[in-house]
């Protein structure tokens, strides 16, 4: 579209639009903004008011949004080949983003599946580990185990191992029985030090994948840290350890790298950086620059070569959908990597995480802040009052509303995660909107603290 949209746009979406995560009850009320492009890192609507992205579109936008290599080289597959699909053949884009992936991967990986979002990857993830153990001639063991408190998707899978009740409870009929294994959240726990807690992640788990032992197919866990259950970030070894029990126990190692990858807590390949050895990984968001839905499935030469094996064996497996390797977001995703590269992207998150690390100090003074998460370019800012979590200020207004509503009156568009304010910026941010990110969130908790 072209030009300025009609006004009544916003009138459109209210009465066509079936929003994601929202009560429309409340969305029919409110003064919604439409938004009719992006400018660098801003989002720009229909009455021309800007704000900073926030949150990244999500928590997949690297470089922010307009022109750049990412979409010209969009632009230069769309002029050859549209769309092919990989049923029965094979494509240039999907053949060498896979080749890339799996240096990427430094040897820890094999082979790349292609999906189209992440949700769409755990679910291939999940399907492979249990036809894995079946085409090894073990189908007994199909039973899964994931931390409590992990999210990784809304399909049927995906919301099996990252059950959240207030997220999911209403679909409870439809999944499966997962087993659940502490989270290593120190705030507000009973321990005295992050070891103990530590310790006692790794009792319980070990207990669970000895209980099961014979049983279970696989452990499902986000890599690094856990984000949508609250920004929960893993101590030091913890995901080392989990690895290490799993091949104690022969239980595969899934883990969904899907919004912690790319850079997003300051390492490109985050499991690498954790120093586990995974089975099968999961990538998605950020790999095509939140440009194009793309995502993947990598899994080691164990996992592939247990799919090998004369037709009639019936090995191969099930799995595909339409846009399987789509020519258009691999070739996104080859120029996003490229550019990382270029633009020397890596040194520049580390330095803007210590410059995030820097003023997460300011909060600390606030009283509604109860505990502060960090790494990165991603932090949780846990509000409470009177030792309780603030999920309504003293007029009774939702806490996540009001951050929702007070960020887009100060030109900035941020989401909280219940009570917990979250900073996830775009990963190539300048210095400068960064800083307004973060002045944003300042003024955000010292008016929730009032109020």
């Amino acid at each position: 579209m072209s030009g300025r949209p009609s006004l009544k746009d916003a009138d459109r979406d209210r009465n066509f639009v079936w929003h994601p995560y929202t009560q429309m009850k409340d969305w029919e009320r409110q003064d919604n903004r439409v938004i009719v492009r992006g400018e660098g890192f801003y989002l720009v609507d229909d009455r021309g008011r800007r704000y900073l992205d926030g949150t990244a579109s999500m928590w997949c936008n690297v470089w922010g949004h307009g022109q750049n290599e990412v979409v010209e080289a969009m632009r230069e597959q769309l002029k050859h080949l549209q769309h092919s699909t990989l049923f029965g053949l094979a494509s240039e884009p999907s053949a060498r983003l896979a080749e890339r992936l799996i240096k990427l991967a430094r040897g820890s990986m094999d082979r790349v599946f292609y999906t189209d979002n992440g949700s769409t990857a755990i679910e291939a993830a999940l399907k492979m580990a249990l036809q894995y153990w079946q085409n090894r001639g073990k189908p007994e063991k199909k039973l899964f185990v994931s931390l409590e408190g992990g999210y990784h998707g809304d399909t049927v899978g995906a919301m099996s191992v990252g059950y959240i009740e207030q997220f999911f409870g209403a679909y409870k009929p439809l999944l499966a029985k997962v087993s659940r294994v502490p989270s290593p959240l120190f705030y507000g726990s009973k321990f005295e030090s992050v070891q103990d807690l530590v310790e006692h992640c790794m009792e319980q788990t070990e207990k669970t994948l000895k209980k099961l032992d014979g049983k279970c197919a696989g452990l499902v866990m986000e890599s690094g840290a856990q984000i949508a259950g609250g920004v929960v970030i893993y101590p030091q070894k913890y995901q080392q350890k989990i690895s290490e029990l799993c091949k104690k126990y022969d239980t595969l190692l899934i883990l969904d790298e899907i919004a912690t990858g790319f850079g997003r807590l300051g390492n490109m390949v985050e499991y690498l950086a954790q120093n586990s050895k995974p089975d099968i990984v999961c990538m998605g968001k950020a790999l095509a620059a939140g440009y194009f839905p793309l995502a993947v499935t990598l899994a080691h030469e164990k996992i592939y070569d247990a799919f090998l094996g004369s037709y009639e064996k019936n090995k191969h497996f099930y799995h595909g959908h339409t846009f399987t390797g789509h020519p258009v977001g691999c070739a996104a995703a080859l120029a996003n990597l490229e550019l990382y590269e270029k633009r020397n992207l890596m040194q520049q998150i580390k330095k803007n995480a210590q410059y995030i690390k820097q003023r997460l100090g300011e909060f600390e003074e606030i009283g509604v802040v109860a505990d502060v998460r960090h790494s990165g370019m991603l932090a949780g800012i846990e509000l409470a009052r009177n030792g309780k979590p603030l999920m309504h200020l003293k007029s009774k207004e939702r806490i996540d509303y009001f951050v929702a509503r007070e960020s887009l009156a100060m030109g900035v568009h941020l989401r909280a995660l219940g009570n917990v304010m979250v900073v996830i910026p775009p990963l190539a941010i300048g210095r400068n909107d960064l800083e307004k990110m973060m002045d944003a969130h300042l003024e955000l908790a010292k008016k929730a603290e009032k109020l």
